[in-house]
């Protein structure tokens, strides 16, 4: 899973029309913690189907703002240059793998 690193990277990674989650987290937020090895597991399970991206809200309040990150843990699931799904807070990996299931149908 890589880490945004800058503002421009996020929205270069917005463009492609490939499936692509996008985690809102940070470092000092327990749901993101635990939310954190679900994740990486699927990001694991996915490879080669689903880019896995993650952004700091801490590092980066601007893009929080900008994408109405209200709370965090937010996923986000872009396809073809469009936010198709998000969840927010903690859910079980059930949930995510049938989101991660309609994002590669999509």
């Amino acid at each position: 899973m890589k880490e945004i690193e800058n503002a421009k990277e996020l929205e270069n990674l917005l463009k492609k029309e490939h499936a692509i989650l996008i985690d809102f987290y940070a470092e000092t937020c327990p749901p993101c913690q635990a939310l954190m090895p679900i994740v990486e597991k699927l990001a694991g399970d996915y490879e080669g189907k689903v880019e896995f991206q993650k952004v700091d809200v801490h590092k980066f309040p601007d893009l929080r703002t900008k994408y109405q990150v209200g709370s965090i843990p937010t996923l986000f699931f872009v396809k073809k240059s469009e936010i198709v799904d998000k969840s927010v807070g903690v859910v079980p990996e059930s949930v995510l793998v049938e989101k991660l299931e309609s994002l590669i149908k999509a």
